[in-house]
């Protein structure tokens, strides 16, 4: 793979993508100002496409007591430890972004244990981790702290339910090599 490949897979042409998935794609670019090159490496798949973006967005634009930047660092925490190169750097932007911090991402992706983060979050994180490395050993007795912090039984659920799509999602990522945008790198760090 050439540094400027985007995966080990085929990657189609814009043009060639079907068109409820091209304008999905352009309404993204007009957005951010680049397609983000997870979009085009999973529109070779068109049903894969929907269903993952479709989930995506439920989990992270849908109504939720857990804040945009909460989400992002859900993400941002457990990309880290799966080594999902895109994952870290596409949403450790967008969690930049959304804390308005420079340096909130670099810190969660690599020991979110010492970041400048609340409690509450850390919290949070703590289960996010659990779920996305041993998922297998989660129990009642992990929500208790997150109870202790205020968060409901919906909120754990919205917890658990990101770290367990981005476990998939830094699976795909790696084992497609997906390669994040350099423009990614720099957004939210001025």
């Amino acid at each position: 793979m050439t540094a400027e490949a985007i995966s080990i897979f085929p990657v189609p042409e814009i043009d060639s993508i079907e068109a409820d998935i091209r304008e999905r794609i352009l309404a993204v670019q007009e957005k951010a100002g680049f397609v983000p090159n997870i979009f085009l490496a999973l529109a070779a798949r068109p049903a894969e496409f929907r269903a993952f973006f479709d989930y995506h967005d439920a989990l992270m634009e849908g109504e939720s007591a857990l804040s945009k930047g909460e989400k992002e660092m859900i993400v941002v925490a457990t990309s880290g430890l799966n080594q999902c190169l895109y994952c870290v750097v596409a949403h450790g932007a967008i969690l930049r972004i959304r804390e308005k911090s420079p340096t909130i991402s670099d810190q969660i992706a690599t020991n979110y244990r010492k970041a400048d983060i609340s409690e509450r979050q850390r919290a949070m994180l703590d289960y996010a981790v659990k779920v996305s490395q041993s998922a297998y050993a989660v129990s009642e007795a992990d929500h208790v702290p997150l109870h202790k912090h205020g968060f409901t039984t919906q909120d754990i659920w919205d917890i658990g339910a990101i770290s367990a799509f981005f476990a998939m999602s830094n699976r795909l990522a790696n084992m497609s090599s997906i390669r994040p945008n350099t423009e990614f790198h720099t957004m939210g760090r001025g």
